[in-house]
């Protein structure tokens, strides 16, 4: 039988528990795992909706063990789905984006973004204080498979995206020899912006198509 919220609080303040993320606990000592925080975070999103977002953002970096816990979770909702409904979705953030098949993992219960595309999303939408250092530990972690290359082609190759200015000189920071300082010629840009799968398809970078 699981333990009522009043248990777990007093279990954690005995140090039978460690706390997770708000109502999420784990036994102590037990490493958190991206699977752990997103179970975690799946408990705070109500069942009723939880298959149709996608946790991204800092909230997708926390889960990656990249960034600190968020205050409120950060939700990708597709821009195929209606979002009026989802409004009443308390103590998270509703965006509404463009996802691709490539852009989602599922993780612990939750369709969690990819660590690509959680990459791009925080190059472009956070600000640099915050965006730098947990781009730098997504980048420093092999199993995320994000490469700082690939994540400058994508911004480039991108038309038309808020932010893209300022998103390159972001990744500049990290590594200025990587971004261009002028204009870039794109033979085929990506219209819209916010499926990385389709920047891996205009690159041809089959780091991001994913494997037939």
């Amino acid at each position: 039988m699981p333990f009522a919220w009043p248990e777990l609080q007093s279990l954690a303040a005995d140090g039978l528990l460690d706390r997770i993320h708000h109502r999420g606990y784990t036994l102590p000592g037990l490493p958190a795992s991206p699977q752990l925080r997103a179970r975690a975070a799946a408990g705070a999103v109500p069942a009723s909706v939880r298959q149709r977002v996608v946790a991204g953002r800092m909230t997708a970096a926390w889960i990656y063990g990249c960034a600190g816990e968020p205050d409120r979770l950060a939700l990708l909702v597709d821009a195929k789905r209606r979002v009026s409904s989802l409004r009443t979705t308390r103590g998270c953030t509703l965006h509404e984006v463009r996802l691709g098949p490539f852009d989602v993992v599922s993780l612990g219960g939750l369709m969690v973004s990819s660590p690509m595309r959680t990459a791009l999303d925080i190059a472009l939408h956070v600000d640099a204080e915050r965006a730098l250092p947990t781009l730098e530990r997504l980048l420093a972690r092999p199993q995320n498979d994000v490469r700082l290359r690939l994540l400058v082609l994508a911004i480039e190759a991108t038309p038309r995206v808020p932010h893209k200015k300022a998103a390159l000189e972001k990744l500049a920071a990290l590594a200025p020899a990587l971004v261009s300082s002028g204009p870039v010629d794109v033979e085929h840009p990506v219209n819209p912006a916010d499926g990385a799968q389709d920047v891996a398809q205009v690159l041809g970078v089959a780091h991001l198509e994913g494997k037939p």
